[in-house]
């Protein structure tokens, strides 16, 4: 009588894939960039979880494994453009002096990151909103993150001389609203361009605190 060889069962092919790389870091990256695909294109409410799972071309249990729930997906990508946007200003703002040129080396990082990461844009500051108040907060707790950083260099440009702002917090929040409804409107309607939002929007914040472009920069510059 022939020995029958029983064979396991095979395991999809994201699974395996998963157990060769045993790298989480990797699986939970890709997991994120497959949900920011999913959340852009479909809306928070109307995305599943098992249209992120096939994206990411990993596992339900992967997912889980990272993510306890859909909000927790949602929240990890705000936090992931969060930190871009704080490393990108604090990698500009580490090439220049103190004062002024810091200030503007901030505004100029954060709308350059908006305009190249639109679809996390659009996550962070149109879907997150309405969506209840865990969302709201999250949404909050941004914007006073990165109003405490335009504050904290516009104190250090009056204290050098540069400017006199009357009020370093009101003018960060100011300035965070104004770019959070200019570039909503952009996030929906795809106008006015990014490169046109820089070239408007950054003189007349500037122009805000009593700082003109047309006499401080070099003419190559404008």
């Amino acid at each position: 009588m022939m020995n029958t060889v029983r064979r396991k069962p095979n395991r999809p092919l994201a699974a395996q894939r998963e157990t060769a790389s045993r790298d989480p870091d990797a699986t939970r990256s890709r997991i994120l960039d497959a949900a920011l695909q999913v959340f852009a294109q479909k809306g928070y409410h109307e995305a599943s979880v098992d249209e992120i799972v096939a994206e990411s071309d990993t596992s339900k249990g992967a997912v889980y494994f990272h993510f306890p729930n859909k909000q927790a997906l949602f929240f990890a990508l705000i936090d992931k453009f969060a930190a871009l946007l704080e490393k990108r200003a604090n990698e500009a703002i580490s090439r220049e002096k103190a004062g002024i040129d810091r200030v503007d080396a901030a505004l100029r990082a954060i709308l350059e990151v908006f305009g190249q990461y639109r679809p996390l844009a659009k996550i962070m500051l149109v879907q997150a909103v309405g969506l209840g108040t865990a969302f709201e907060q999250k949404r909050m707790e941004l914007h006073d993150r990165f109003a405490a950083l335009i504050q904290r260099y516009l104190e250090e440009a009056v204290a050098v001389g540069d400017v006199r702002v009357l009020d370093t917090r009101l003018t960060a929040y100011a300035w965070m609203g104004a770019i959070n409804e200019i570039v909503i409107r952009w996030v929906y309607t795809g106008e006015p361009s990014a490169e046109h939002i820089m070239k408007t929007l950054r003189p007349l914040l500037l122009q805000s605190i009593g700082y003109t472009l047309e006499q401080n920069e070099p003419e190559n510059d404008r």
